[in-house]
């Protein structure tokens, strides 16, 4: 039997914990949510929970299920006995904080049935939860003051193994203007200040691959001041974005065609950042193109 890291991620509603979960979805768990407390057993037994690729299971599990506080102690019980490594995260805010939210989402409160408005729910709620939050809870989170990337750099900090963080995947993409810029860039620099190898008669039919292209390019009048100063720029960058939690980063080099400048320099760019990041990819999007 695999052992896993299991967290449950539960509290009050409108506390976020559907962020928390695409958070540890991000962060390589496999998530599910609202599953009912007493099939979370029968869950550990089936081929998903037995893929060693992911590095946990998160489970958003709150009073939408009404026999939930009956049942789930015994069911935790039963999992760390197994040898399960089991965390409650209990997510919460305050009254006004969470009226203003289903106010705002137009949501309606679980627990808001018949007559009952959204504050006296709110209230009922935090009664119920009361035993689970201060006996059970490994963690508390107050996110009345939270933005959703904050919260979500919290759940990723708890999701992080500590000697293991997920690492940033980056992909460094040559494209050409004339057909569109990538949608996906995070951030996007253009190269056609630099001279043209178009007009070389005898550089033209080669791409920025072939090394005469990419003397001529990286040679040129300023493109070694310029890379000097971009690169240094995405040293300080990319761990910053690291840092925000960011898990994916696009990186787009353009010229008019995407055929010679832009792929000669980013190729300069991806040799320049594989010496600093494992997870890196080069892709020349309009290399093949016919000019």
């Amino acid at each position: 039997m695999n052992i896993f890291n299991i967290f449950i991620i539960t509290g009050q509603a409108g506390s976020g914990k559907s962020t928390a979960l695409a958070a540890f979805e991000d962060a390589g768990y496999y998530c599910v949510d609202n599953l009912p407390v007493t099939l979370l057993p029968k869950f550990m037994e089936i081929p998903i929970a037995k893929e060693t690729h992911y590095r946990g299971i998160a489970f958003g599990m709150d009073l939408r299920e009404r026999t939930f506080l009956k049942s789930y102690r015994s069911v935790f019980d039963e999992l760390k006995q197994a040898g399960h490594k089991l965390k409650v995260i209990f997510l919460e805010a305050d009254v006004t904080t969470l009226t203003r939210r289903f106010s705002q989402t137009r949501r309606t409160h679980p627990l808001a049935v018949g007559d009952k408005g959204v504050m006296d729910a709110i209230n009922q709620e935090r009664e119920e939860l009361l035993a689970l939050r201060n006996e059970d809870a490994a963690r508390i989170i107050n996110t009345s003051s939270l933005t959703v990337h904050e919260l979500k750099k919290v759940i990723s900090e708890l999701a992080a193994d500590s000697h293991h963080r997920t690492p940033l995947k980056i992909s460094v993409v040559s494209f050409g203007f004339k057909y569109g810029v990538p949608q996906d860039a995070d951030l996007m620099v253009d190269v056609r200040f630099l001279e043209n190898p178009y007009f070389i008669p005898e550089l033209k039919p080669h791409s920025g691959l072939a090394p005469d292209v990419r003397d001529f390019v990286l040679n040129g009048e300023g493109t070694r001041t310029f890379l000097l100063k971009y690169t240094d720029l995405l040293d300080f960058l990319i761990p910053m974005y690291q840092k925000e939690g960011k898990h994916y980063l696009t990186l787009g080099v353009g010229c008019t065609g995407g055929r010679h400048r832009s792929v000669a320099v980013a190729t300069e760019i991806h040799n320049h950042l594989k010496r600093r990041y494992s997870d890196i990819r080069l892709l020349h999007r309009d290399i093949g193109r016919e000019e």
